[in-house]
C-alpha cells in the first residue's frame, strides 16, 4: 500500500496548555486563540484525548459548534491510547496503554464528536503499547481511513525499531518524539535518520526543552551561548531555539507549547533564521556538556 505523504503548516499549535493543564481558556478565550493562529497561517493543531483530563477536546469543540465557519480553516491531529486516570475517567484506576482496535475505533469517535469536526487530519497512537498487536492496530487504521474519518496515521514516541514492526503492517507518517537542543537525542538513537530514509514526518514537542536551556541555574554554559547567538542573529534565545531545530534537513516541524499567541509571533518569525553550521554544532556542543564525537 502506497504512503501518502503529509503536509503541514510552518508550526504547529500544541492544545495542550489551553485549558485545564494550563490557561483554563474559556470558550471566548479559545475562539480569539484559534483565530489569532489561523490569521498567522498556523492551520494545525494538536491534541490528545486526554488533555486537560479529557476536557481540552471538549472545550475547543464548543468553538467549533459557535463558529463552524472555522472548520474549513483547521487541520486536526489527535492522540489516543493513553488510559490516563482522572475525574473524568473514574474507571481507569491506574495508568496504562490500550491499542486496541475497539479502543483506537471508539476513541476517535469520542474526539470527533468532542472536538466538533468532520475528519481528523492525523492520528498518532501517543505512546508505544507493550501489548500492542500490529495487525489489530492496522485493522482499525484501516476501517478509519476507509470511513473517512481519518486521513493520515502515525504514533507518537516510538524508536524507529517500533515504528517499523507498525509500518510493516500499514503505511505511517509521522512519529511525534521530544526534540530540542537539550533533549538531542533522536539525533543520536538513529530516529532522524530512519525518517529521513522512510521518508516520514518527524514532530518535535517541548521544542524548547522545557525552557530548560534558558535558565542560566539550569546550563550556565548553555544558557551563555545562547546569550551570545541572540546577539549575534538579534533575535530571542528561544527564537535560537527554534532556528535550531528548523536547521535540521528532515525538516522537523516544532509543535508549540504555549498558550500565548505573542511567543506563537516569535516562534513563527524564528524559522527565517539561518544559524551556520559550525553555530549549529557548538550550540549542541555547550547543550551535551561535550565536543561531538
Amino acid at each position: 500500500m502506497e504512503k501518502k505523504s503529509i503536509a503541514y503548516s510552518p508550526l504547529i499549535v500544541g492544545a495542550m496548555r489551553l485549558g485545564e493543564w494550563g490557561s483554563n481558556y474559556n470558550t471566548t478565550d479559545y475562539e480569539a486563540f484559534i483565530e489569532s493562529c489561523i490569521n498567522l497561517g498556523l492551520t494545525d493543531f494538536d491534541h490528545a484525548d486526554i488533555y486537560g483530563g479529557h476536557t481540552t477536546e471538549i472545550e475547543f469543540g464548543k468553538v467549533m459548534a459557535v463558529r463552524p465557519d472555522l472548520r474549513g480553516k483547521i487541520e486536526v491531529t489527535t492522540k489516543c491510547g493513553i488510559m490516563y486516570p482522572s475525574d473524568n475517567r473514574p474507571s481507569i484506576k491506574v495508568k496504562h496503554y490500550d491499542s486496541s482496535k475497539d479502543h483506537i475505533i471508539n476513541s476517535v469517535n469520542t474526539s470527533l464528536k468532542n472536538l466538533q469536526v468532520g475528519k481528523i487530519k492525523l492520528l498518532l497512537i501517543h505512546r508505544p503499547d507493550y501489548l500492542m498487536e500490529v495487525d489489530e492496530i492496522a485493522e482499525a487504521f484501516t476501517q478509519l481511513r476507509d470511513s473517512g474519518k481519518v486521513d493520515y496515521f502515525g504514533v507518537s514516541n516510538f524508536t524507529p525499531t517500533q515504528f517499523q514492526l507498525l509500518a510493516d503492517v500499514f503505511p505511517l507518517v509521522n512519529n511525534q518524539v521530544e526534540f530540542s537542543l537539550t533533549h538531542p537525542f533522536p539525533l543520536m538513537d538513529e530516529a532522524s535518520y530512519y525518517s529521513r530514509r522512510k521518508q516520514v514526518k518527524i514532530t518535535a514537542w517541548s521544542p524548547l526543552g522545557g525552557a530548560k536551556a534558558l535558565d542560566p541555574t539550569e546550563n550556565p554554559v548553555l544558557s551563555t551561548c545562547l546569550a551570545a547567538m541572540s546577539a549575534k542573529y538579534n533575535c530571542t534565545a528561544d527564537q535560537v531555539l527554534y532556528a535550531w531545530i528548523c536547521k535540521h534537513p528532515l525538516g522537523i516541524i516544532p509543535v508549540t507549547g504555549t498558550s500565548r499567541v505573542s511567543r506563537i509571533k516569535i516562534a513563527l518569525t524564528a524559522i527565517d533564521i539561518e544559524l551556520s553550521r559550525e553555530d549549529w554544532y557548538e550550540l549542541l556542543e555547550k547543550s551535551l556538556g561535550h565536543k561531538v564525537a
